[in-house]
């Protein structure tokens, strides 16, 4: 078939890959001129580093990425646990966006693929892509739509959330944070500070962090206009061990907004196009699932196309994802407020009835299998 991918993220990369393999035309479209990762540091899981593997940029990825084998999370004001949860025997990654986007870009560039840069993707009708300057593309068998979620073709209404967070990169400070935790700070649920221990970027040897804020969706406006140094005032005063990350921001634009919605495509798949990644489902990183969910669609489409003919691989590709999209985002809408939202009794269930049913066996080996996309099969 002639293949159509629109958006050269993290899924449309991991689908070119593993598409294209198996004897497809595919051209990749990208609205920028040269294809560049937006974001910070994420969260890789064992089923991500999978596909992955299936699409031969696992070793790149280790090579730059760092071992996370728990997520620990304290009050700031009484410095008691909230959240403990260990990976167990197979640990999931730090990794920069850039680190991760580098060794899949790198990986596609090998492979026969047309690139159109500059495109910026406006509509689909009936296999053809229409471009914002007015231009059109010739027609495909398939469309796959990984343009995150800006997506112009996407149905999906997704719901805004109340919170997102400002993130930034900074070096990594040995032996201040355990190298191997994602550590975070919680005021309630109107504060949150993360540290995430990312590894190298792409042709560096530092190690690097990744450091957050939760704001309001509409807070970034007033972060700014409050100025630098109070903000640090009053982090430093929640945290005062990540001052040697807290004190390497020194510029407001060190730190970008990044702003969540909830939604679920009920079908994800019309006619000639296809939905994966954050076209297709969009959720809060709470779970740290969002790179890892654009991966598995990735695999789960090629799989469908590889077993089945054109008609039958689109509703057999729905059908496998359903139930780990589902559960995952209902996961997601009910944990995400009890960490970021103005609640305040929902803070006080979390500190004081989940966290301790939260150690009661067998709740400690079905967290570590949510965090690590085990619970349910990924169906890839």
């Amino acid at each position: 078939m002639k293949i159509a991918i629109a958006g050269a993220g993290i899924g449309g990369l991991a689908a070119a890959i593993l598409i294209e393999r198996l004897g497809h035309e595919i051209s990749v479209f990208e609205q920028f001129h040269e294809p560049a990762p937006v974001g910070s540091g994420l969260m890789i899981q064992p089923v991500g580093l999978d596909v992955l593997r299936l699409a031969g940029a696992a070793e790149a990825v280790q090579a730059h990425a760092t071992p996370i084998t728990r997520v620990l999370g304290r009050s700031a004001t009484t410095g008691r646990r909230v959240l403990d949860v260990s990976y167990g025997a197979v640990s999931g990654l730090g990794i920069h966006r850039a680190a991760l986007f580098a060794a899949l870009y790198d990986r596609a560039r090998t492979l026969n693929l047309a690139w159109h840069q500059g495109h910026q993707v406006a509509d689909c009708v009936d296999g053809q892509l229409h471009f914002a300057d007015g231009s059109r593309s010739g027609r495909f068998d398939l469309v796959i739509d990984a343009s995150g979620a800006g997506s112009a073709l996407s149905p999906l209404k997704a719901r805004t959330l109340a919170f997102g967070a400002i993130w930034g990169t900074v070096d990594w400070v040995p032996g201040v944070l355990p190298d191997d935790h994602l550590s975070q700070r919680y005021r309630r649920a109107d504060r949150m500070i993360g540290v995430l221990p990312v590894g190298r970027m792409p042709g560096g040897d530092d190690r690097k962090a990744a450091f957050f804020w939760s704001l309001p969706q509409g807070g970034h406006d007033a972060w700014l206009r409050a100025g630098l140094r109070s903000w640090k005032d009053e982090a430093l005063s929640l945290w005062p061990e990540a001052g040697p990350f807290i004190e390497q921001i020194v510029d407001p634009d060190q730190m970008t907004m990044a702003r969540y919605s909830h939604g679920t495509l009920k079908k994800v798949w019309n006619d000639r196009i296809v939905f994966i990644g954050d076209a297709a489902h969009r959720a809060s990183p709470q779970l740290g699932q969002g790179a890892n969910m654009a991966l598995l669609d990735a695999a789960a489409l090629a799989h469908a196309l590889e077993t089945l003919p054109p008609d039958l691989a689109l509703p057999a590709y729905g059908r496998a994802r359903r139930w780990h999209v589902g559960i995952y985002q209902a996961f997601s809408a009910v944990f995400t407020p009890a960490y970021q939202s103005d609640s305040g009794w929902l803070p006080a269930l979390r500190d004081h009835v989940l966290f301790p049913a939260s150690r009661v066996p067998p709740m400690p080996r079905l967290l570590s299998r949510l965090i690590s996309g085990t619970l349910v099969p990924p169906g890839t």
